[in-house]
């Protein structure tokens, strides 16, 4: 493993967790919401028929994968420190690019999604340059972004289609191929499985690897911890918060294109408020609000948390207005567990 930097105020890498073996668990950040998914999945299991079947679990970790996809680089953003909320209405942005571009142009769809990688890269590269440029909150930045491209989604919709939605691209060259890789079905023992699942889980692992084995990580873990001490010590702050955010948008493209490629059309105003589930997914996972401290698995189970509870409702035919409660719900007690797991692994050192 690299050469670790420690977090300013605390001088311990939270990556590493030493002491016993119970030290080390009740140290990892996704505890509470490994707990918590454990009690979720028990739940439905009695309360609603069929929950445990296969295809039943397939739902769930479709549902799961179009949040965790975004939940993981969101997750990444908040340990070092900072929030994008611009992430909902920037998938939609993304599928918008790839879509117009692709129609307009007559081109084949893999310039359109090619020109929409570029595009939303650049975009999360703004926020990530506004942020460490003004000094300003990232609050308020990616507010901003986000005010941005909610309108600028609905004026160039309707602008070059004339009406709220993109024109279907169905028909259009590379298409089939484009639907493979990112909204293909894949049936595995007779049960079907969207590809977005192995898209969620590669980013997890890939995630995973650069919090826990590269220096990115170290720096990742530094400047979420304390800024200040962590440029002192010569982490570059501004490419890594940069990095982070060109990481969401990253995310944010994947997401877009399944979007496209699984309706071959889109809705301009699609997207909204979704920015918070994904830091909801990410808190429950076990990052905190203050940054410096979290996971990619978490983060991960913190999505499969969410798909749990939208489809074990429907399972268990209960009225989906209750929905917002249960995970509001969640959001509370994921947060209060991590704080007390974090107090107690801390009181051991």
């Amino acid at each position: 493993m690299s050469t670790t930097t420690t977090s300013a105020g605390t001088g311990a890498d939270e990556r590493a967790p030493h002491g016993s073996p119970l030290h080390k668990l009740l140290s990892r950040p996704e505890l509470g919401s490994v707990v918590g998914a454990v009690a979720v999945l028990v739940f439905f299991a009695f309360a609603a028929d069929g929950f445990l079947r296969a295809s039943s679990l397939s739902t769930v970790l479709y549902a799961s994968s179009t949040i965790g996809i975004m939940a993981v680089p969101v997750a990444l953003l908040m340990i070092g420190g900072e929030f994008d909320l611009s992430a909902g209405v920037m998938v939609t942005s993304s599928a918008l690019i790839s879509s117009m571009f692709s129609y307009q142009m007559t081109a084949n769809v893999w310039v359109g999604v090619g020109v929409s990688l570029l595009v939303t890269l650049a975009i999360g590269a703004f926020n990530g340059f506004m942020l460490t440029r003004t000094k300003l909150p990232s609050f308020i930045i990616t507010l901003g972004t986000f005010l941005m491209l909610t309108g600028m989604n609905l004026g160039f919709t309707k602008l070059v289609d004339g009406t709220v939605s993109t024109k279907t691209i169905g028909d259009m060259e590379g298409f089939p191929a484009a639907h493979a890789v990112f909204a293909s079905t894949i049936g595995i023992g007779g049960v079907d499985f969207k590809v977005t699942i192995l898209w969620w889980l590669g980013l997890v692992l890939l995630a995973s690897w650069i919090l826990l084995r590269t220096r990115t990580g170290n720096w990742i873990f530094a400047v979420g911890g304390n800024q200040e001490a962590a440029r002192a010590v010569g982490v570059p702050v501004v490419r890594t918060k940069i990095g982070l955010y060109m990481g969401v948008a990253f995310g944010a493209w994947i997401s877009g294109q399944h979007l496209l490629f699984s309706f071959d059309a889109v809705q301009s105003g699609e997207g909204v408020g979704n920015e918070l589930i994904y830091i909801i997914a990410a808190v429950i996972g076990g990052c905190l609000i203050t940054g410096g401290y979290g996971s990619a698995v978490g983060s991960a189970v913190g999505a499969l948390l969410f798909g749990m509870v939208s489809k074990g409702i429907v399972f268990a035919e209960w009225n989906p207005d209750w929905f917002k409660f249960f995970l509001g719900a969640m959001l509370l007690l994921a947060t209060l567990l991590n704080a007390w797991v974090r107090k107690r692994a801390e009181a051991a050192k």
